[in-house]
């Protein structure tokens, strides 16, 4: 006898969708940030989950960094730019009345001290709860781009400023 061979979903073929994960996160009922990474820009999107449907109730991308002093000679998608999307997604979900969240990184492989966890990092700062491990958080001085320029921690606290506002 042969033995059957279950065909898994479409998007868990093409590494799209971790259904076992996005399951345990829709039992928890909070909102998540999902967190994606591309090859140009850091991604950060706050979205509810009603009746398998999810509704993105508010985004930011470090492209938008460039509008508040990014200055366009520095990449934006390392690991300070990272911070500050987190920071930008925490104001705008602080302006929206959401202050609790969960982390959804989906496919993405997790990196102790990464973009992603830098991006969570600027959340935490902007007052949003979100439960973590510190020991998955990148240094404070790969935060401010220490290891990128010497003089980069003006530009990175010009910027954070121009955020908070």
């Amino acid at each position: 006898m042969k033995k059957l061979l279950k065909a898994q979903f479409k998007r868990r073929r093409q590494n799209k969708t971790d259904y076992f994960a996005r399951r345990k996160l829709l039992e928890t009922a909070l909102p998540r940030i999902i967190a994606r990474k591309t090859s140009r820009y850091v991604i950060a999107q706050l979205v509810e989950s009603k009746e398998a449907q999810d509704f993105v109730i508010c985004s930011a991308n470090s492209k938008e960094l460039i509008k508040h002093g990014w200055p366009q000679s520095y990449s934006i998608k390392n690991i300070p730019a990272s911070y500050l999307t987190g920071f930008l997604l925490g104001k705008k979900m602080m302006q929206k009345k959401h202050n609790k969240a969960i982390l959804d990184i989906g496919m993405t492989r997790s990196t102790k001290g990464g973009k992603i966890y830098a991006l969570l990092k600027g959340a935490l700062d902007a007052g949003i709860e979100i439960p973590y491990s510190k020991s998955i958080l990148p240094s404070e001085g790969r935060i401010v781009g220490e290891h990128i320029n010497k003089n980069f921690k003006s530009i990175f606290e010009k910027v954070k400023g121009a955020l908070g506002k």
